[in-house]
């Protein structure tokens, strides 16, 4: 039984499709946007060697007390297709997770590139646009 009132995303990584993918309906979600407590990243920065691209930027301070860390929504080229690529980030006390390499090959009909959040218990900071090399 195939269940379809339950939405969800999946990583490409983790599954093997078999059938057309293109039948599959992609669905944009909003995230609970909350700007009262902690700041967007800062000083957001990507640098390219080769295929492998690293994004990193500024830690952003959050009580210890909140689940918190960042969310990477990006959108990489590999193996001639745009492939969604969401990577969270924890930070832990005295381990800031401020940065991330991605696989991004050449042949893509789209640019590759994407947002970073600032993530905590109560939802995500407005986006600060990665600028992708």
């Amino acid at each position: 039984m195939t269940r379809v009132d339950k939405p969800c995303w999946i990583s490409p990584y983790v599954v093997d499709v078999t059938g057309d993918p293109k039948r599959v309906r992609v669905q944009s979600i909003n995230l609970p946007i909350t700007n009262a407590l902690y700041a967007a990243p800062t000083g957001v920065k990507a640098i390219r060697d080769g295929d492998q691209v690293t994004v990193s930027w500024n830690a952003v301070w959050m009580t210890v007390d909140d689940d918190r860390g960042y969310f990477l929504d990006v959108f990489v080229c590999q193996k001639g297709n745009l492939v969604w690529m969401p990577v969270g980030r924890l930070s832990l006390p005295d381990q800031y997770h401020t940065s991330y390499t991605f696989t991004d090959q050449q042949g893509c009909s789209r640019a590759s590139g994407g947002s970073l959040y600032s993530v905590e218990k109560h939802g995500y900071t407005d986006p600060v646009s990665v600028p992708w090399p």
